[in-house]
C-alpha cells in the first residue's frame, strides 16, 4: 500500500481499482480503506482533499517521511522473507 503512493498521491478508489489489476492482489474497499486508514492514523500516509475533474472532491493518500522509512524498512526484510518462504516451499535455491 506505501509503495502505491511512494511517487504520486493517489485516491482511494484508485488504489482498489489498482489492487484488482493483479489477480494474486485483488481486494475490496472493504479491506483497502480500513487500512488507509489505519496507515494514515499510524502517521504513515497524510492525506489532504482535491476537487475532482468528474464529481465530488476525492481524498489523496501521499506518503509521510515516516512511511518512506517504514517502506524502506519494509523492502529491506522482504528479500530475506521471501528466500525464506521460497526455501520452505521448495521453489527456491537453498542459501
Amino acid at each position: 500500500m506505501l509503495a502505491m503512493v511512494e511517487h504520486e498521491d493517489r485516491y482511494g478508489t484508485e488504489i482498489v481499482r489498482r489492487f484488482g489489476e493483479e489477480p494474486n492482489l485483488a481486494a475490496s474497499e472493504g479491506t483497502i480503506y480500513p487500512l488507509l486508514s489505519r496507515l494514515r492514523r499510524s502517521g504513515w500516509l497524510d492525506t489532504k482533499w482535491a476537487e475532482s475533474p468528474s464529481g465530488p472532491p476525492r481524498r489523496y493518500y501521499a506518503l509521510t517521511s515516516d512511511g518512506r522509512s517504514a517502506l524502506e524498512h519494509f523492502r529491506s526484510e522482504w528479500v530475506s522473507f521471501r528466500q525464506t518462504v521460497d526455501r520452505l516451499v521448495g521453489t527456491g535455491e537453498a542459501a
